[in-house]
């Protein structure tokens, strides 16, 4: 028997294959195209302190090997996910980490993770400090993952609200993941998940205007993945807490390169739009690699990069 088995913090998941936040819908979506339970863990879209209709289109636009968003956290708000969409995501039996950001200032995460702490539906959460299409107030133009002294003070605040497991989502948009990353552990996160999307722009030649209504926007995709590999194995060589890997894993040989590169687990995003069965075919992927390859555990293969 082959064991996919891992833990992050006090999570204990029977695989190490998750879907990207806001790359799922609520799940209900995709329930016709693979079995959810089958899934290690269940990541929400991003969930903020009040409802949010997220930017105007057009919002969405495929690039080379990719594709850009500036969807900008749409979402029922705290309190109508937790009347509306929890109930409904308990039912799968599995994990359930539930992604919270912020709309106007970091702080709106503490009221947040009070809110949340005491539901024994949620297994764990996952801090999106990083989101690029949010338009902040002053003082709060950067992201807060684009500062280590602001990431180190969000998480500690955070940490001594909730016992729940934290996972800290990094932004690439930065000089140095590895500094953000060893902020992070310090503060106490149990988790970092890499890499958020990549800030990008495309431009209609025909009427010379932005495709997309916030002009920049996040890149997503195979287009990444040679960014998002490189700075996993960099965060993986200076923090020894667990790597959530993610930025364009389409099928088993990519899935693959993050965890010889140091991930603990991954997660799917874009690949959801192309085949909405993609996650179970890397999850028995992965399973026949380690048959393969004549290894028991799934942590075997993580950081056994070599030369």
């Amino acid at each position: 028997m082959v064991s996919l088995k891992i833990k992050i913090g006090d999570l204990k998941l029977n695989n190490p294959v998750m879907n990207a936040s806001g790359t799922f819908g609520w799940a209900e979506e995709f329930k016709d195209f693979l079995e959810l339970k089958r899934l290690g863990a269940l990541i929400t879209k991003t969930i903020t302190l009040k409802p949010h209709r997220g930017n105007p289109p057009p919002r969405t636009c495929e690039t080379p090997a990719g594709m850009l968003n500036c969807i900008g956290l749409e979402n029922p708000g705290i309190d109508n996910f937790i009347k509306e969409k929890l109930p409904l995501l308990k039912k799968i039996g599995i994990p359930i980490v539930v992604s919270i950001g912020y709309l106007e200032a970091p702080e709106e995460l503490i009221l947040l993770a009070r809110h949340l702490n005491s539901l024994k539906e949620v297994s764990a959460l996952e801090l999106n400090i990083s989101c690029p299409n949010i338009k902040t107030k002053a003082p709060h133009q950067r992201l807060v993952s684009q500062d280590p002294v602001l990431t180190y003070k969000i998480i500690k605040r955070l940490r001594r609200v909730t016992h729940k497991p934290l996972i800290t989502k990094l932004s690439p948009n930065v000089t140095d993941i590895t500094e953000i990353a060893q902020a992070a552990k310090r503060a106490g996160t149990d988790a970092v998940a890499l890499i958020n999307t990549l800030t990008g722009m495309s431009i209609d030649i025909k009427n010379r205007r932005p495709r997309l209504s916030l002009i920049t926007a996040g890149l997503s995709g195979p287009a990444i993945r040679p960014i998002a590999i490189r700075m996993v194995w960099q965060v993986y060589q200076k923090v020894k807490i667990p790597i959530i890997g993610m930025g364009g894993i389409i099928d088993m040989p990519s899935a693959i390169e993050f965890f010889l590169a140091g991930a603990t687990a991954i997660a799917i995003g874009t690949a959801n739009f192309i085949n909405p069965g993609v996650i179970s075919e890397i999850i028995e992927g992965i399973r026949g690699y380690l048959k393969e390859n004549k290894m028991k555990d799934i942590k075997e293969l993580i950081g056994a990069l070599q030369g």
